[in-house]
């Protein structure tokens, strides 16, 4: 089972993400689908949930490329560590083009059954592509009294 599932996140990631294949999102992705990622605020069910987040990423980032870092598959649970890097030349998130080169790590949990992901648990590092951006400063670099 586990490399059924490696090849269903190989074609998530490189059909749909890289290929810009969003029509097949509904072959991958559960209609009862949980999207489960701390930094997206709005609805996460089923197919067009996620290509409503597949095109936020793509509108902001449209030069975005997702890569597998590694892979671990366990029963019916599938976890990716991935990296996706791209240029801020459109709106993403209510923040305007910064023209900016961004890369940034993030880890999926994946569960996948009967051919499709059900749930997917996903942590990305939000803030450094804030700070990639120049929206936010590094840790280091803040000042005043939040530094003390």
């Amino acid at each position: 089972m586990s490399a059924e599932n490696k090849a269903i996140i190989r074609r998530l990631y490189g059909e749909v993400w890289n290929g810009r294949r969003l029509d097949l999102i509904s072959e991958i992705i559960s209609p009862s689908h949980a999207l489960h990622d701390n930094n997206a605020s709005d609805s996460s069910i089923g197919p067009e949930a996620y290509k409503t987040q597949v095109i936020r990423f793509l509108s902001g980032f449209p030069d975005l490329r997702f890569s597998i870092d590694d892979m671990v598959a366990e029963d019916e649970k599938l976890v990716v560590s991935w990296n996706i890097a791209g240029t801020h030349r459109g709106e993403f998130m209510g923040i305007p083009a910064t023209n900016k080169k961004m890369s940034v790590d993030g880890i999926t949990i994946n569960h996948i059954a009967n051919g499709k992901i059900i749930d997917s648990y996903i942590n990305w590092d939000a803030l450094g592509m804030l700070q990639q951006l120049g929206l936010a400063p590094a840790l280091g670099q803040l000042k005043g009294a939040i530094a003390r």
